[in-house]
């Protein structure tokens, strides 16, 4: 049954389960004294003649519910299948009870014994093809300087929830406006934040506290404001001192000219900075006009990644596509997993805030 823009009510529920079970430990931990284990988590049955239903199942409800998939043997359910669609990234949560095929069969101690290596052997198939789903467990970690970030991004009203209508047409559950960020004690936290983004990051530094640029760019107009505070916190809470520079929309004609402004960048390695990336048409230019000056760039650095595909037939996001074609990362300070992580940590918003966050996810993350 579909109740929402190709939404199934089996993953509604999935993912409630999940929202449920997560409140229930978290209540449990911060009202039980006596040393009682957490409460146990809700699960799904969900028939492993239906792969595709398995997966979606599994999306939904995360890596921790566990899923019993009837349906092996008898009832023509493929096992290997079933483990690849349901099983977590840790080769688990699944229980896949067997009982005709096996009271049936000719010989049921070997036939059981054939199951048992048959699961064990998927298992192992899961944990070395689902690395995706463990680099995305690691991403919903949330680091000291993303919560900060996120906390005082809803206190100035940059990031809200609710619903929102995008360019795309969708209907997003969150909306992020970086403009906001207007007052001096704004400013200078998002700085901070950046440079601790970056600073984290192994793709810009050595993990030595060397970085792997030498002048950071920030495109017109947006841009400017966000280099120059990078530029200063990166120096004022780490100590590394880099180069900054902008473009001007319009090349000056007195004066110094030209249209870049700031350390020179012929023949350096440059990290861009900008808020967000929506098409990445901004970033593709400024990688262009950088590139012609004799420059280099080596990364990209954004406040939020949506972390969501461009259109239901494209399954990359706008930030994959960047890093694709121009073949460098972008390191960003949160993106939707980390969103999705501060609520269900977080007993300030509803379920239903959590939900709808998790639900968004499901349908248009990557």
């Amino acid at each position: 049954l579909d109740i929402d823009q190709g939404t199934k009510l089996f993953e509604k529920i999935a993912n409630l389960a999940q929202v449920w079970s997560d409140r229930a430990i978290q209540l449990s931990s911060e009202s039980n004294n006596s040393g009682l284990s957490e409460p146990p988590r809700l699960g799904l049955v969900v028939g492993a003649t239906d792969p595709e239903a398995l997966s979606r199942a599994r999306k939904a409800g995360g890596e921790d519910v566990w899923i019993l998939a009837p349906g092996v043997g008898a009832q023509g359910g493929d096992l290997e299948q079933s483990c690849r669609a349901g099983m977590n990234s840790k080769g688990t949560g699944m229980l896949i009870p067997v009982s005709r095929g096996i009271s049936k069969a000719a010989n049921p101690a070997e036939m059981a014994k054939e199951l048992k290596e048959s699961i064990n052997n998927a298992r192992k198939t899961v944990q070395e093809t689902k690395t995706c789903s463990t680099n995305e467990n690691k991403e919903q970690e949330i680091a000291p300087y993303q919560k900060d970030f996120i906390d005082f991004s809803l206190q100035e009203g940059v990031l809200k929830f609710g619903s929102f209508v995008l360019k795309s047409g969708r209907t997003s559950p969150y909306f992020f406006n970086a403009g906001l960020f207007a007052s001096g004690a704004s400013l200078f936290k998002l700085g901070k934040a950046y440079a601790a983004a970056i600073m984290a990051s192994k793709e810009l530094t050595d993990g030595k506290g060397n970085v792997n640029f030498d002048v950071i760019f920030g495109p017109a107009y947006k841009g400017i404001s966000l280099g120059a505070m990078v530029c200063s916190s990166l120096y004022s809470d780490f100590g590394v001192d880099v180069g900054f520079a902008y473009d001007r929309k319009e090349a000056k004609d007195h004066g110094e000219g030209g249209k870049l402004v700031g350390a020179s960048m012929e023949n350096k390695r440059i990290l861009v900075v900008d808020d967000v990336i929506t098409a990445g048409t901004a970033i593709r230019e400024s990688h262009t006009m950088l590139t012609a000056v004799g420059a280099k760039p080596v990364a990209v650095a954004i406040a939020l990644d949506r972390a969501e595909k461009r259109s239901l037939d494209d399954p990359i996001s706008a930030v994959q596509a960047v890093a694709r074609d121009l073949e460098i990362p972008v390191v960003s300070i949160v993106s939707l997993p980390q969103l999705q992580a501060f609520l269900r940590n977080s007993s300030d918003y509803s379920d239903d805030i959590l939900a709808s966050v998790t639900e968004y996810r499901s349908q248009y993350g990557v």
